[in-house]
C-alpha cells in the first residue's frame, strides 16, 4: 500500500553569500527524507518542497508565503541566519505554522511556533569564552557580520569577559556578503589582539579568515582565532588557511560515537568520500528525523498535537542524545570544543560530561560562576544567585 504523504517545506539558499552552507542543509534535509521515506517504521511519508531564496533576506518571507498559501505546508525546515529566521517568524505565528530551525542561534528567543534544533548560546558561545578566558587570554578582537547573530553574540561575551576583568578591544562590523577586509586586518596587524572571535558569515568569513592567515603569517604574529560557526564544508572552502581555529559546536565529523561513525558512512556513500557533513546540516538531518517522530508519536500533522508529542522526544542522533526541551521548544545537546587542523577536519579538546538543558535566555548564567558548577550531571543548571546577562 502507498504511505499517505505529508508535504514539508525545506527553505535554503542554493544561491548568495551563504549558499554552500545552504547546500550543506539542503543535503542534509533531502538525506534524511529518503531515509525516513524507505523505513518500515513510519506509516506515512515526507514529500519536501524546496525553496531557495538566494541569500536575499526579504525572499525567506516570499518561499515561506508560497509553502503556507500554495502548497498547504504545516512544517518548515530551515533558515541557515538568524536573519532569515526573523522574516520566516511572523507568517508562522499568524498562520500557527511550525519552523524546524537547525542552525544555531544567538539565543533569546523563544515561540511556540519554531522548534531550536540548534545550539543555544550556553551551548556555544559560554564554552567557548569561558575556555578562552581560563587558558588563552582576557581580551579579545570581535569581527563579524552586522546582524542579530553578532549583535548578541558580542553582548553575551563582553558580559562574559568584562566580569573576568577583561576587555573588549574592538567590535568590527562587515554587512552580510561584504568581501572588503583589508581595513581590519590591517588593523589586526597593527594592534596585535590576543586573539580574534569571528562571527562573520558565509563569503565574508572564508575572505577574512584566508587574508588573516596571510598577513599574520607576513608579520611574523600567532592570534588565535575563535568561531561558534566554522565547520568542515568551510575548511575546505577556506583551504590551508583555515588550520588552527578554536571552535565551538554541538557536532564535528570526527566525534566517535557509533551513531556518527554510521551517519557519516552514509553521507560518504550518498555524496562521496570528498564529503563531509557540517553542524548546521547534521542539524538539519536531525530537526527531519525530530519532525518524523513527532508525527508518528502525534498520528497527525497538527501543529498543536506535533508540538506536544515532540516536547522530550528524545533521539540517539550522530551527534550524541537529543530531545526537545518542552519548556521552551529548544533542544538538549552536547557543547564540544575542538581546533581545526590541516586536513579539513576538527580535533576536538574538550565535551561537556552530559548533554546540556538549553538556556536561550542565559536566566541560568552568573557570570562570577566556575564553568564546573554551570551544568549538574542531568543536565539541569542550579539557579544562579544573581543574573548579569539579560534581555
Amino acid at each position: 500500500m502507498t504511505k499517505p504523504s505529508i508535504p514539508v517545506g525545506i527553505i535554503c539558499s542554493q544561491h548568495g553569500p551563504y549558499q554552500a552552507m545552504g547546500r550543506e542543509l539542503l543535503k542534509s534535509a533531502l538525506m534524511a527524507v529518503d531515509e525516513i521515506n524507505n523505513e518500515s517504521d513510519f506509516d506515512f511519508s515526507l514529500t519536501p518542497h524546496v525553496r531557495d531564496p538566494r541569500g536575499i533576506v526579504s525572499e525567506y518571507h516570499t518561499a515561506c508565503d508560497d509553502l503556507i498559501r500554495n502548497v498547504g505546508v504545516e512544517h518548515i525546515v530551515g533558515c541557515y541566519t538568524s536573519a532569515s529566521r526573523k522574516q520566516v517568524l511572523p507568517i508562522v505565528e499568524r498562520t500557527d505554522r511550525l519552523l524546524w530551525h537547525p542552525a544555531r542561534y544567538e539565543g533569546f528567543e523563544c515561540s511556540d511556533n519554531v522548534i531550536y534544533v540548534g545550539a543555544s548560546p550556553n551551548h556555544n558561545v559560554l564554552p567557548l569564552v569561558r575556555y578562552v578566558l581560563d587558558n588563552v587570554t582576557r581580551h579579545l578582537f570581535c569581527v563579524g557580520s552586522n546582524y542579530v547573530w553578532t549583535w548578541e553574540t558580542n553582548r553575551v561575551t563582553r558580559e562574559l569577559v568584562t566580569a573576568a576583568q577583561g576587555s573588549i578591544l574592538a567590535e568590527r562590523l562587515l554587512e552580510l556578503g561584504e568581501s572588503t577586509v583589508d581595513h581590519i586586518v590591517d588593523e589586526i596587524v597593527r594592534r596585535k589582539p590576543p586573539a580574534v572571535f569571528n562571527t562573520l558569515v558565509g563569503s565574508s568569513s572564508y575572505d577574512f579568515i584566508r587574508a588573516f592567515h596571510a598577513a599574520t603569517t607576513s608579520a611574523g604574529l600567532n592570534i588565535p582565532m575563535l568561531s561558534c560557526s566554522l565547520c568542515e564544508p568551510e575548511l575546505k572552502v577556506v583551504g590551508p588557511a583555515s588550520a588552527g581555529c578554536i571552535t565551538s559546536s554541538a557536532y564535528f565529523e570526527s566525534i566517535r560515537l557509533p551513531e556518527n561513525r554510521a551517519f557519516v558512512a552514509r553521507w560518504k556513500a550518498r555524496y562521496g568520500d570528498g564529503s563531509s557533513p557540517c553542524v548546521d546540516g547534521q542539524s538539519t538531518y536531525v530537526a527531519v528525523y525530530l519532525l518524523a517522530r513527532a508525527l508518528q508519536r502525534a498520528g497527525t500533522s497538527n501543529i498543536a498535537e506535533v508540538r506536544r508529542a515532540a516536547a522530550g522526544l528524545r533521539y540517539n542522533s550522530p551527534q550524541g542524545p537529543v530531545w526537545i526541551d518542552g519548556a521552551n521548544n529548544h533542544c538538549v545537546l552536547t557543547p564540544r570544543l575542538a581546533v581545526s587542523n590541516a586536513e579539513g577536519q576538527f580535533d576536538i579538546f574538550w565535551e561537556a560530561d552530559a548533554p546540556v538543558k538549553p538556556d536561550p535566555y542565559l536566566t541560568q548564567l552568573d557570570v562570577a560562576v566556575s564553568p564546573a558548577r554551570e551544568t549538574a550531571r542531568d543536565g539541569a543548571s542550579p539557579n544562579a544567585p544573581h543574573l548579569r546577562v539579560v534581555k
